[in-house]
């Protein structure tokens, strides 16, 4: 996926600023696609050049106008173009799992505490993400259904919720293991 395909979907979802597009990544979208400020403000001006973005400028009081960016004609085909292409499965790289196996030829305990960092930071994720949950989809609508946005964002957020749980059993897993290695020796 190019960032060009994310920022599309973050304005769909609600046109912003350069700055809004860049909070909006460190809060949800980051945490599948991450980009930096600057290469989402280099992004946003190829956009713009494309013809992908419209921008148009807002005032602010006490602060410096701002640019507000929205999906023009040619983003949206752009997007649908995109939507409409296969996607491959994706291959997992994953530095820790190649750790633990390499472990077997050193000192696998010495991987505890790295293993225990990792697990702390996907329980502190998944704690953001249900948190997000509670916030974000715990009243359901009086009839029940959510719109399309809606329902495909939570579906999204159930996947990363998985994801979390999965690591972290993988993790007290290995955790687990070196455990009993230890005791072992």
């Amino acid at each position: 996926m190019a960032l060009e395909h994310a920022i599309l979907v973050s304005l769909l979802e609600k046109p912003g600023s350069g700055y809004e597009l860049a909070r909006r990544f460190e809060r949800s979208i980051g945490y599948f696609w991450t980009a930096s400020h600057q290469q989402i403000y280099r992004v946003l001006k190829r956009m713009e050049s494309d013809g992908w973005v419209e921008v148009r400028d807002v005032a602010q009081y006490g602060r410096p106008d701002k640019k507000e960016y929205s999906v023009a004609g040619r983003g949206r085909d752009a997007l649908s173009a995109w939507l409409n292409e296969p996607t491959e499965p994706e291959s997992v790289r994953h530095d820790l799992a190649v750790k633990v196996r390499g472990a077997a030829f050193d000192d696998p305990t010495a991987l505890i505490s790295q293993v225990e960092r990792h697990r702390q930071a996907h329980t502190d994720r998944l704690t953001h993400y249900l948190a997000g949950e509670t916030r974000d989809f715990g009243d359901p609508p009086p009839d029940g259904r959510l719109d399309a946005e809606r329902e495909l964002q939570h579906a999204v957020l159930r996947g990363g919720i998985a994801y979390e749980r999965m690591m972290i059993a993988w993790l007290d897993d290995v955790l687990a293991t070196l455990a009993r290695l230890d005791t072992g020796r």
